[in-house]
């Protein structure tokens, strides 16, 4: 036992490691962190687009000092507990050390580095479907009640961090319906675990009704602005690359279900993978929506090879299976990582090409993947931002006014100046608008494609407006992006904010 401690711990340390070196230093936060990131200072039990979890998140980080490394730390740290969970779901299975090891080394080395890079829900998302799917392997092997419990609060958890863990729920019920486990709906503890779930959820809910539930208007912009540029064959196809060194084992597991007899009672993990990537097939999701599921696969396959390769003669081939997820992840350093800079990646463009990595979100290829671009000229929009608003000597009386998200949330964390309040009529910001004061001068960030580079609206409004700089980095999503500063308002800019975050609310 101590001797399986000391390996686990040795691999969640390479976990940890890995998430720290395969980010080359001249990618800077990404744009969805910043977001995640403000919330600490507008704790909630709810947001525009996501629960309050990475709030709470977020207020820790803010208290260990708000730095980079403490950013990354945390979803690591939920790989790292999804890998933990994975252990012991091998362990509950009576997996022995070739299961282990192979279930291991196949979570390690696989597209889980890449979604635990980023500070984003999908971390956190992950554990809490491999968790719950957990407690379930827990109550099967042992009818014991307390593991519904712990499965309403995982679900619990899992809601609180993204609401995509409702799609797990969705799957599961047709799955418990048309195999044995069906009876778990005669047993009282199941109904009170649900109802302990929806009062630990409740309060979110709640928040969501008070504000006309954002989350169905998000969901159904994100529908019209992203997932309309996604197709089911892109999905199925990053299905397979998500653990493209393992995807051996995740078949080994539904073989397992149907000609291994100690993993018939389990077939209820099939049913709702077929019912779940059904869903999110019909639904045109994006790929990665559906990580979550494959974790606990990879424990049943790693078990069920080991039963396989138990025979005398085939032992040998133990320490080849072993080294398969290893050897197929080195291709994988090479287009999945930031670990390469903008300039390189421009330079031999074919490899990221070839696996549709240059597309983005609009549809059209690009010179980086979407998420490296959006690692790219923060610091310099908010050096630039300083420089302006130290030309402006009313700043108690000044609006920082940004086009999205993306610009609002780095300024505030890259900023020099404590308190800068970027604010925008984007995302959650349009809510942390703060104009109890007159407003009489505005800093001005708006996106390159904006159609009105003279500010003809503004000008009106001002004494002067003048356009002070622009993000001139070629690699970054926001080039072109420009800094206007606007003094001395001749009009209640006040009004004019209120009427405008007014109406854009009632468009949402």
């Amino acid at each position: 036992m101590k001797n399986r401690n000391l390996v686990l711990l040795g691999f969640i340390l390479l976990k940890f490691v890995l998430q720290y070196v395969l980010i080359d230093p001249v990618y800077e936060l990404h744009r969805d962190e910043f977001l995640h990131l403000d919330q600490a200072h507008h704790l909630a039990w709810g947001y525009t687009s996501v629960p309050p979890f990475t709030s709470w998140i977020s207020w820790i980080i803010l208290q260990l000092g708000n730095g980079v490394f403490w950013v990354k730390f945390f979803p690591a740290l939920f790989g790292a507990l999804t890998l933990l969970i994975v252990w012991k779901a091998i362990d509950e299975l009576k997996g022995g050390w070739f299961a282990l090891l192979l279930g291991t080394v196949s979570v390690v080395f696989s597209s889980l580095i890449r979604v635990n890079m980023l500070y984003q829900p999908n971390s956190p998302d992950i554990l809490a479907w491999t968790l719950l799917f957990f407690t379930i392997i827990k109550y099967i092997h042992s009818e014991n009640s307390k593991w519904l419990w712990f499965a309403g609060i995982t679900f619990a958890f899992g809601f609180l961090n993204k609401y995509n863990i409702v799609f797990l729920l969705i799957g599961l019920f047709p799955a418990i319906l048309i195999t044995e486990h069906r009876a778990i709906l005669r047993n009282k503890q199941f109904y009170y675990a649900m109802a302990l779930a929806f009062l630990l959820v409740l309060p979110n809910l709640i928040w969501q009704f008070q504000n006309e539930l954002p989350v169905f208007k998000h969901l159904d912009e994100l529908v019209r602005t992203q997932l309309v540029n996604v197709n089911r064959y892109d999905f199925l196809k990053d299905q397979l690359l998500y653990f493209v060194g393992s995807l051996f084992v995740i078949l080994a597991a539904f073989v397992a279900f149907i000609f291994y007899q100690p993993f018939r009672k389990y077939r209820i993990f099939g049913w709702s993978f077929l019912f779940i990537l059904g869903l999110f097939v019909y639904l045109k999701a994006k790929g990665y929506y559906a990580i979550g599921l494959y974790p606990i696969f990879i424990a049943f396959g790693a078990v069920y090879l080991e039963q396989l390769l138990s025979g005398k003669r085939i032992k040998y081939l133990r320490p080849v299976i072993l080294a398969i997820p290893i050897l197929m992840f080195f291709p994988l350093l090479q287009i999945a990582f930031p670990n390469r800079t903008p300039q390189e990646i421009r330079q031999y463009p074919q490899k990221y090409k070839d696996f549709g990595l240059l597309r983005w979100e609009d549809g059209k290829d690009h010179d980086l993947p979407q998420d490296f671009a959006d690692m790219q000229g923060w610091k310099e929009l908010a050096q630039k931002v300083d420089l302006a608003m130290a030309s402006i000597p009313d700043k108690e009386h000044t609006l920082l006014l940004c086009d999205n998200y993306g610009q609002a949330g780095a300024i505030n964390y890259y900023s020099k100046i404590k308190n800068i309040g970027a604010v925008s009529m984007n995302a959650d910001y349009i809510n942390w608008f703060r104009i109890d004061k007159e407003i009489r001068n505005v800093i001005l960030i708006q996106e390159a494609s904006d159609d009105d580079p003279e500010r003809a609206r503004e000008r009106p409004m001002f004494e002067t407006v003048e356009h002070v700089g622009e993000i001139t980095n070629e690699f970054a999503r926001e080039k072109g992006t420009s800094i206007y500063v606007l003094k001395n308002a001749k009009t209640d800019i006040n009004q004019i904010i209120r009427k405008e975050i007014a109406e854009r609310k009632s468009r949402r």
